[in-house]
């Protein structure tokens, strides 16, 4: 049992993270690739099924509480060499993710319509953006199982695995894609209905592919009595540290629906615009989300078997490094704005909002790289409450306020949005650097020698 706990501290970010990067990647990849096919479709498709997809990504943050809660408490009893307690964790985010998958799509088959109609959307946009919420509602139950067993298999170290689940499924979404799209074969063109069907698919194929890596390298037999009964200690103790994790995050997208209100009142070139370089943004912060994962795993099993000053040098290693790679490839993509953007577009109007935005870019992406790092490495240190904190006042704060301020009353468009962002990224950012200097895992330590003094 030591040696399997040495083990896993000893791995390194670049084992852990390389699969993170491919998986993330191609995450990333298939949201791309859906994009830039519905954009050839139909501009007014591309918009409304962005738009619809920022509102599943609000629910599947209810997912990411017990995910979230799970990798760091996994991580952290591994690391001490509690391998035992380890899998009994994993029992119970499996538990919970199935209860919380179940009640969500509910509530997304029952008002997803009305939850579509707070964007003030209409006409094609709001019809191709309900066709995809009403069918991709339903793939929300797998997402949240696909969540859970992934998180489980991460913490354990089994990052390759999660990876080769996401190459399976994306594939499957990717000829989905083709075929609903391009008449291939003689297939009708089935448009948005059958690219979200293809996401249904692949989200369901995914359960099946997890559970057995689950099974075959954890010897985990996952089944109904996991669901039913969890202990009341576990159930805490993910939730202590999920729900505040996950509530940065929520906060995040409440205030980027609010954002993309202001997008919609700039006219559907601008929202069109904001679809498209929200999916090319997601190049430059890519390699970042990966170490920045791998990091959260290595520093929860430092903290876990006390190893305070690697757990220090850790996070501020792997700052440099997403600093540097985020600022190169924002740049490089500005460079070479208009034919990235001609890939999605050939409507000279939308290109014409876009290019200013990209550049725009290479000054928030150093910014957001130290908010990721830092503040999840804060989460894995046990500080959960500082990001969630210090998120909600940034966000909307700065983020929001600056937004319409910018963005619609001195009528920058879509480049005060992103500059708007760029601020909240930077704040958040300065301030997770400053709290993480501080060492904010020696005050649990000392709090912990007093009360068993």
């Amino acid at each position: 049992m030591e040696e399997k706990s040495y083990k896993y501290q000893e791995q390194s970010l670049f084992s852990i993270s390389w699969p993170l990067f491919i998986e993330l990647s191609l995450h990333m990849g298939i949201g791309i690739i859906a994009t830039f096919m519905l954009g050839h479709y139909s501009d007014s498709a591309a918009a409304g099924v962005g738009v619809a997809n920022q509102l599943l990504n609000i629910f599947i943050l209810v997912f990411n509480v017990t995910s979230i809660g799970g990798t760091v408490l996994i991580s952290q009893n591994i690391g001490a060499g509690r391998l035992k307690y380890a899998r009994q964790l994993s029992r119970t985010v499996f538990g919970l993710n199935v209860w919380f998958g179940i009640i969500v799509s509910a509530i997304v088959f029952c008002f997803g319509e009305q939850l579509l109609q707070l964007f003030d959307i209409n006409g094609k946009v709001f019809e191709y953006g309900l066709t995809f919420l009403r069918i991709c509602g339903i793939s929300l139950f797998f997402e949240s199982i696909s969540l859970a067993l992934s998180a489980i298999l991460r913490s354990h170290g089994y990052t390759k695995e999660s990876m080769i689940v996401t190459i399976m499924t994306d594939f499957i979404s990717i000829i989905g894609n083709i075929i609903a799209i391009t008449e291939i074969f003689g297939f009708p063109v089935t448009g948005v209905t059958g690219v979200s069907w293809a996401i249904v698919i692949a989200r369901a194929f995914a359960i099946i592919a997890l559970i057995y890596f689950v099974y075959n390298r954890l010897a985990l037999n996952l089944n109904i009595k996991d669901v039913i009964s969890a202990k009341k200690e576990d159930i805490k103790g993910l939730l202590g540290i999920g729900i505040p994790s996950a509530g940065e995050n929520l906060s995040y997208q409440f205030s980027q629906l609010i954002i993309t209100s202001f997008v919609v009142s700039m006219g559907t070139a601008s929202l069109a615009a904001r679809v498209y370089i929200l999916n090319i943004n997601y190049i430059c912060f890519l390699f970042t989300f990966a170490i920045a994962q791998g990091t959260q795993l290595l520093v929860a099993r430092y903290i876990g078997g006390g190893q305070y000053d690697k757990a220090l040098k850790r996070g501020i290693r792997t700052l440099k490094i997403a600093m540097t790679a985020s600022t190169l490839t924002s740049l490089i993509i500005a460079m070479i704005g208009s034919p990235i953007l001609e890939t999605f577009t050939k409507n000279p109007e939308i290109i014409a909002v876009g290019l200013p935005v990209l550049w725009a870019i290479v000054f928030v992406e150093p910014g957001r790289a130290m908010n990721i790092v830092l503040m999840n490495s804060l989460k894995s240190a046990g500080d959960v409450r500082f990001p969630v904190f210090i998120g909600i006042l940034s966000m909307w704060g700065i983020a929001v306020s600056l937004s319409y301020l910018l963005g619609v009353h001195y009528e920058l468009g879509l480049l005060g949005v992103w500059l708007a962002q760029g601020a909240d990224e930077w704040l958040r950012g300065c301030f997770a650097l400053k709290r993480w200097l501080m060492k904010p895992w020696e005050r649990r330590v000392t709090a912990k020698a007093q009360v068993s003094i």
